[in-house]
């Protein structure tokens, strides 16, 4: 049961990241700071990362946070690049792709220390 809700949660916030990715976004309420979109990057593969290694973990992957980060920054490159591929309204930015690899990043530290002080 496990392995099928972690895959649909998995698959279903990569259709979501998809959309989002390639539609415009113009409207969007701002935060009052230049670097909004940013946030939401790291805060969005932030949590793709988690989806991607709790269903590593549901398969029983060696090394899921490896697999977890590999996936979600190669994902949000792809997504980038698709934005210069596929849309008009969308361009790729080199700091957005950076941005979502630094979302994976903290949100391996996290795994890390969660189940490091789960352990104690």
């Amino acid at each position: 049961m496990r392995k099928r809700w972690a895959f649909a949660l998995f698959v279903l916030y990569a259709i979501i990241l998809l959309v989002l990715s390639l539609m415009s976004l113009r409207g969007i309420p701002s935060l009052g700071t230049s670097f909004d979109d940013k946030i939401g990057h790291f805060g969005a593969y932030s949590i793709f990362t988690l989806l991607i290694f709790n269903y590593c973990i549901s398969l029983k992957v060696k090394s899921p946070l490896v697999y977890a980060f590999a996936i979600a920054t190669i994902y949000g490159f792809l997504m980038e690049l698709l934005q210069k591929l596929l849309t008009t309204g969308r361009e790729f930015d080199l700091y957005d792709a950076l941005a979502n690899a630094f979302g994976a990043v903290i949100a391996v530290v996290f795994i890390t220390v969660y189940r490091k002080l789960k352990l104690k």
